[in-house]
């Protein structure tokens, strides 16, 4: 795809006065990406760490797990990625499947399923995950699908699963993966284009 600029997003400070947080400018991923997206996933397993979650991703980073890195590694070349950047430095990333991992039900009609949300610690506070999601529900709108799911780990506080609320997602099924406890969401999307002309990215 080629280079998509989201403008300047609206935010607000704590005084409700309007601020703009930086342009983000969105490009198709491939495996060359795979370092990125380990470097987005070992800081995001140290900041987990420090604030005592440990369930989540572990406390390895996953540049040093084989395993690991190959489930990244093939996400990245999957043809599904999309990495947002600020200032041209990658700041976060998105897969936009065209449907669930094998442990969770398949839907009854085309979805996108959001793979991988990951942002840049380096970034927080702008508001990249946000914008990401946005960018998926206008992918789906765009595409003719009415459906978006997406999952999280579902322990700890809840901290994750109050995120993808605040973001418009409905909770729908829970699971459990080898003693990790996820839940799954879904979002209605309001169709732009006839439903005969959805495709799968």
């Amino acid at each position: 795809m080629a280079i998509v600029a989201i403008p300047p997003h609206p935010a607000r400070s704590s005084g409700y006065t309007p601020i703009f947080v930086d342009e983000l400018k969105l490009r198709q991923g491939d495996e060359a990406d795979t370092a990125v997206l380990l470097g987005f996933v070992d800081d995001a397993v140290a900041w987990m760490n420090s604030r005592g979650n440990t369930g989540q991703w572990g406390t390895e980073p996953w540049s040093s797990r084989p395993d690991k890195a190959a489930r990244v590694r093939a996400q990245a070349a999957g043809g599904n990625l999309v990495i947002a950047e600020i200032g041209g430095v990658p700041a976060g990333a998105v897969t936009l499947n065209s449907g669930p991992p094998p442990h969770i039900a398949t839907a009854e009609e085309p979805e996108i399923y959001i793979g991988l949300l990951i942002t840049s610690r380096r970034f927080a506070g702008k508001r990249v995950g946000s914008r990401l999601i946005e960018y998926v529900l206008d992918q789906a709108r765009q595409r003719g699908i009415g459906l978006v799911r997406v999952d999280c780990y579902a322990g700890g506080d809840g901290e994750l699963v109050r995120y993808y609320e605040r973001q418009g997602f409905q909770k729908t099924a829970t699971f459990d993966a080898n003693g990790w406890p996820g839940q799954v969401f879904q979002q209605r999307v309001a169709r732009t284009s006839p439903p005969g002309t959805a495709t799968g990215r």
